[in-house]
């Protein structure tokens, strides 16, 4: 017993063994020894014979000598009991075997009677009532709580809807039943402009609520119904509310399950209506047919300005016909075409209908669309041409340096656009190269987005020796291109003098310690431009966060107002130098 306690108090979770004493107690014993006494039975002549054990005193045997006379007055009459019973008892067990056998036979060969539900042996008491709606399975004290509680809900929504400009309801879940009894809202309102009712679960049956309320509202500017499942049928019965409508000038139909159909009802809508300006349809399944009905429409239609057809399937000769619209066309001055498979034959249709429409374009989104250096050709000849351009996006093609190259030689040309996106198109260090001349005599671009290309620290290199004196460039984004440490080394070298770059973007380019150490030490030197910097994603220890800690401490005048330093691998004692450092920057700028 005391090694099992010595054991037990030395662990750290004891262990506690008890050692009771053990009463030996032959209680079950001693029940089995009493059943299976057997009493002999008494006499025949009916006396019970008593063993008596003599008492030392006299009279106590003179009391026991008349006990026995008294009872062998009254003798038992256990005779005539005795014969009653043997007679009757084997009838008995007769009748008692004939009853058990009549039931087992019952049971074994009769059939079980079926059980049938009728009216009226239905409970009265009123049982759960089952549903598969949304909140089914309710008692119905609960289901009527919580159709309480909606409509308060509704009740406050409509009171939004009838007190403030911008009301966003997106993601409320209300569906079919919540539109109709909010549509009567908008009749005749005239604070709400801006309406969100994305991601309600509305079908095509619960905008029907609209017909008679929007034709009477001439204040609200801007619908969306995105993400609803209403379909083509959906489509077709807003676009006919809508005809009439003159106040809407922005319509939101993202996700929404459009088809050809739908696009068709659209384009009717854009045939009649000269009141909207942007209509976006991105993310549906409008396919050739879809496309070319709304190209089309743009050859009647005059007021439209913003088009947005992202991630549909018009394929190279959806948008070859969409470009024959738009080249009718004058007032559509932004075009989104992101995700639509176009390839080189389809971007070579759309750059020659640009280039010969008489409009303004202002805004190009071509991005993802499996575009080669082929095509990369045909954009540059639109380039040199077009005076209105401001914004290209090309992310994520397959230009390479080649198509790099092409697009470089026409910037030269070019004094228009501000904003260009090569990002994700395979350009390495050669292609790199061509683009950073371009910058030496460019005081246009401001927006340069070449992240995802494989360019290495060679790239870097190049971008940092023409920007670090020349150019006009104030966001720079140069993330997952594989800069490495040696590429940090150029890009610190570049901060130094560099007096435009407001935004830097060098996130995954696996910097490290090393790297961070070389923008460290540039952070130091005072830049009043730079005031935003991204090192997400770059293996980055405390031994770099140090560095940059000890760096901002250093320079009073720093004008660096976000810094960030997630996914990488600094521990709380980074953090909390990084979180001083701030604290301190803070304190020296005032602005606590």
């Amino acid at each position: 017993m005391s090694s099992a306690s010595t054991s037990s108090s030395s662990s750290t979770t004891a262990i506690s063994i008890s050692f009771h004493s053990t009463r030996h107690t032959f209680r079950g014993a001693h029940h089995s020894f009493r059943r299976t006494l057997v009493f002999p039975p008494p006499p025949i002549g009916g006396r019970l014979r008593y063993t008596s054990v003599r008492a030392a005193s006299g009279s106590s045997g003179r009391s026991r000598r008349a006990y026995r006379e008294s009872q062998a007055q009254n003798p038992l009459p256990i005779g005539p009991v005795k014969e009653f019973a043997t007679a009757v008892a084997p009838a008995g067990v007769f009748l008692a075997l004939s009853f058990v056998l009549w039931k087992l036979v019952g049971k074994v060969l009769l059939p079980k009677p079926q059980k049938f539900t009728t009216a009226e042996n239905k409970p009265s008491t009123p049982a759960t009532k089952w549903s598969f709606a949304p909140g089914s399975n309710l008692f119905k004290n609960l289901s009527q709580k919580i159709e309480r509680d909606s409509k308060l809900k509704l009740d406050d929504f409509a009171r939004e809807l009838r007190s403030f400009r911008i009301v966003d309801m997106s993601g409320r879940n209300f569906g079919d039943d919540g539109l109709i009894f909010l549509a009567e809202s908008l009749a005749y309102n005239k604070a709400v402009e801006e309406v969100d009712f994305s991601a309600n679960g509305i079908t095509a049956a619960g905008l029907k609520a609209f017909d008679g309320i929007l034709q009477s509202n001439f204040f609200l500017k801007t619908l969306n119904l995105s993400g609803n499942p209403i379909g083509d049928e959906g489509a077709k019965c807003l676009c006919e509310i809508l005809v009439s409508n003159t106040g809407i000038q922005k319509l939101q139909l993202n996700s929404t399950g459009l088809g050809d159909e739908g696009a068709k009802a659209i384009a009717q809508l854009l045939r009649k209506n000269s009141n909207l300006t942007a209509i976006e349809l991105n993310n549906n399944t409008i396919d050739y047919s879809g496309f070319a009905s709304i190209a089309g429409a743009l050859l009647e239609n005059s007021t439209i300005r913003a088009l947005h057809l992202n991630g549909n399937y018009g394929g190279t000769l959806g948008v070859a016909a969409l470009a024959k619209g738009l080249e009718g066309n004058k007032s559509v001055s932004e075009l989104h075409l992101h995700g639509n498979a176009m390839g080189n034959e389809g971007v070579r249709s759309l750059m020659s209908g640009l280039s010969a429409r008489k409009g303004r374009m202002t805004l190009l989104d071509i991005s993802n669309n499996e575009i080669g250096s082929r095509g990369a050709f045909h954009i540059a000849e639109y380039v040199k041409k077009t005076k209105s351009l401001l914004w290209l996006n090309v992310y994520m093609n397959d230009i390479g340096d080649e198509g790099a190259e092409k697009i470089a030689d026409a910037l030269k040309q070019n004094r228009s656009i501000t904003t260009i996106d090569l990002g994700g198109n395979n350009i390495h260090a050669r292609g790199i190269t061509c683009i950073a001349e371009i910058l030496k005599d460019n005081n246009v671009i401001t927006t340069l987005e070449i992240a995802y290309n494989p360019f290495g620290p060679d790239g870097a290199k190049a971008i940092s020796e023409v920007l670090k004196f020349h150019g006009n460039v104030k966001t720079l984004k140069l993330g997952w291109c594989q800069i490495g440490r040696q590429g940090a080394e150029f890009i610190a070298d570049m901060i130094k003098y560099n007096t435009t770059i407001s935004t830097l973007d060098l996130r995954a380019n696996g910097l490290m310690d090393d790297g961070a150490v070389c923008l460290a030490q540039s952070l130091k030197v005072v830049n009043e431009a730079l005031t935003s910097v991204d090192l997400g994603f770059n293996e980055i220890r405390d031994t770099g966060a140090f560095a940059i800690a000890q760096a901002l401490k250093a320079n009073e005048d720093v004008a660096l107002t976000s810094i960030n330093l997630s996914s990488n691998f600094i521990t709380k004692l980074g953090q909390s130098a990084l979180t001083d450092a701030s604290d301190h920057v803070m304190e020296m700028n005032g602005k606590e």
